[in-house]
């Protein structure tokens, strides 16, 4: 197993000097591009009597120059490649040493009436999305958030294979990021596909052997006008010709130019994206169908977007006048690219959103493979499933020091925790000594097992389970709905969602918007409702009469956290424990901070 700290330093330095070098190749190579320029000039004018050497050295200058401005272009998008991975590598140390909140919040994702999202830091800053994306694409970014809100509990083996095995290829992980992070996409990927689905095609089928008719007699005409069979003044005539034949169709060629422009980038660099996926091979069954999804031509999907990528250039190329003039007035190109890119369209359009969704679902299992790359630590859990025999008790987690994966292992206090199925823990504590942290531990681990990652635990059995979290209830300006109606309203979603399947529910002081009496009276029902309905969760509470339930219910268990007062300083070990916490420390905060 590789070191994470390790293998991103030493990448970094490595990179770093590459970088250097392909800097200093580049500085050569436009120095070259430049002499030979010069040189080929002074040449040229100094043999300029004698013409047809004078022509010779300027061929040779010009292939020169072109070999020159090729290579340059190789070696710039090395450096650009290069560069992309030495910034990966940089940022992945930074995020090894849990400096990530510059890095994308991810709150345009939330959504207060989710089952989770609001409740357990899934989005905004400092949350786990912060901390967990790596995604380089805007689709992939977007698809990484659909998978944290998913709430599934499918095929959760299949993702920890294809996660494992991402996991083990570091190397290919960041190569495929740092490509797709070169890619400049302005425009959604949603839109890219519209447009391709919804687009008329207005070139004639015959516009092909047209343009290559067109195109021989210009050539004809062309060779008559030297050899002077013919005036010259015929070929000029031609160009109008064909300016005439081409504007008839300029309106139409403007409009599919417009769009492809904004295309042209995202399909040449998902090409390279698509090879690498193909380049690749993947043993785990959910990778391989995924890269089945592109094998499915007679054709590479990579070599299909190349292609597409080079008619879009060619397309573009329209936009210098002397070659739109004298390319359009004798070779018909806006008809023939406008053709081919057409054609390509009427030939592929329907299989771009499945190779889209392949690109994506890699930047975002990507992610979920660097995750786990960098906690080796972390493990996957064993899970219990109803097709297999459960022997002995029925677990929903069995965590061995199950710990929240956001705080930092040096100063984390790992717990033991057991929870059977159709179980419900009450848990009671002192302000600030970890009831929140815990609730919020115990839903990430939930939520990270369901889409296939590690969790933060020396070991976990775990029976998959959807998730719904009451814990950060608001009143609503806009909705005219009080504190109180926003808790109901809450409760009421929770029931209901019972009603049509299993939940681990985790609820943190409910009913917080009414006088105390009514408060313990109300918890009580609402928690014997849910132990009635067989739910498993967690309530944490204040109000210690709650935990009189335990004595009523065989379903119900009470742990605490505590909070000790030592030389008058306050003192918590963050660990949880089983029984009722009898020690708050509200009063004590009030008088140490001279407020009463």
């Amino acid at each position: 197993m590789k070191d994470p700290k390790q293998f991103y330093t030493n990448r970094r330095d490595t990179y770093k000097a590459e970088v250097s070098h392909n800097k200093k190749h580049l500085l050569l190579l436009s120095w070259l591009r430049f002499s030979a320029f010069v040189v080929t000039v002074i040449l040229a004018y100094y043999f300029f009597p004698n013409w047809k050497l004078s022509v010779i050295i300027c061929a040779i200058g010009i292939a020169l120059f072109i070999y020159l401005l090729t290579q340059y272009s190789s070696q710039n998008k090395q450096l650009e490649l290069k560069k992309a991975l030495l910034k990966l590598n940089e940022e992945d140390l930074k995020m090894l040493e849990s400096k990530f909140h510059h890095r994308e919040t991810g709150n345009e994702f939330q959504d207060p009436k989710h089952y989770y999202s609001p409740d357990i830091d899934l989005f905004g800053n400092g949350s786990f999305f912060q901390y967990l994306n790596r995604t380089q694409i805007p689709e992939g970014k977007r698809g990484l958030a659909r998978l944290l809100k998913l709430n599934s509990v499918k095929n959760i083996r299949q993702k920890q294979e294809a996660i494992k095995e991402l996991s083990a290829k570091p190397e290919w992980m960041q190569n495929y990021s740092a490509t797709a992070s070169l890619a400049n996409i302005e425009t959604p990927s949603r839109q890219i596909i519209n447009w391709l689905q919804d687009h008329e095609r207005f070139m004639p089928k015959t516009t092909k052997w047209f343009q290559l008719l067109f195109c021989t007699i210009s050539i004809i005409l062309l060779i008559l006008a030297i050899f002077e069979v013919i005036p010259i003044d015929y070929f000029g005539y031609w160009l109008f010709v064909g300016l005439l034949i081409t504007g008839r169709y300029l309106k139409k060629i403007n409009k599919l130019s417009a769009n492809s422009d904004r295309a042209r980038d995202t399909f040449k660099h998902y090409s390279e994206l698509l090879l690498q996926i193909e380049n690749e091979r993947f043993n785990s069954k959910l990778l391989k169908k995924k890269q089945e999804q592109i094998h499915s031509e007679t054709k590479r999907a990579s070599a299909i977007f190349a292609q597409f990528s080079r008619h879009l250039d060619a397309l573009d190329n329209r936009n210098n006048l002397i070659g739109a003039i004298f390319g359009n007035g004798y070779l018909l190109l806006d008809l023939k690219n406008a053709f081919y890119v057409e054609k390509w369209i009427s030939t592929y359009a329907s299989k771009v959103e499945d190779w889209f969704d392949v690109i994506s679902f890699f930047d975002v299992y990507n992610t979920l493979g660097t995750y786990t790359f960098n906690h080796p630590k972390h493990h996957f859990p064993e899970l219990i499933t109803p097709e297999r025999e459960i022997i002995g008790r029925e677990y929903v987690i069995d965590a061995k020091q199950l710990g929240h994966p956001l705080l930092n292992s040096s100063k984390r206090v790992n717990s033991d925790v057991s929870i059977d199925n159709h179980n419900f823990f009450i848990v009671t504590g002192a302000n600030m000594a970890g009831k929140s942290t815990f609730l919020r531990t115990i839903s990430l681990h939930i939520v990270m097992a369901n889409i296939g990652l590690p969790v933060c635990a020396a070991y976990s059995k775990y029976q998959p389970i959807k998730l719904i979290t009451s814990m950060r209830t608001t009143d609503s300006l806009t909705d005219e709905s009080s504190y109180f109606f926003s808790e109901l309203t809450r409760l009421k979603f929770i029931v209901d969602a019972l009603e049509k399947d299993s939940y681990f529910i985790v609820l943190d002081e409910i009913l917080k918007g009414t006088n105390s009496t009514d408060k313990a009276i109300g918890s009580k029902k609402f928690v014997e409702k849910l132990v009635a309905k067989k739910a498993t969760g967690i309530v944490a509470t204040h109000d210690l009469s709650l935990c009189t339930i335990s004595n009523e219910l065989e379903a119900v268990e009470n742990y605490y956290f505590d909070a000790e007062i030592i030389n008058n300083e306050l003192h918590f070990d963050y660990k949880l424990k089983k029984g009722v916490c009898n020690n708050m420390n509200a009063s004590f905060l009030l008088k140490k901070m001279d407020i009463v």
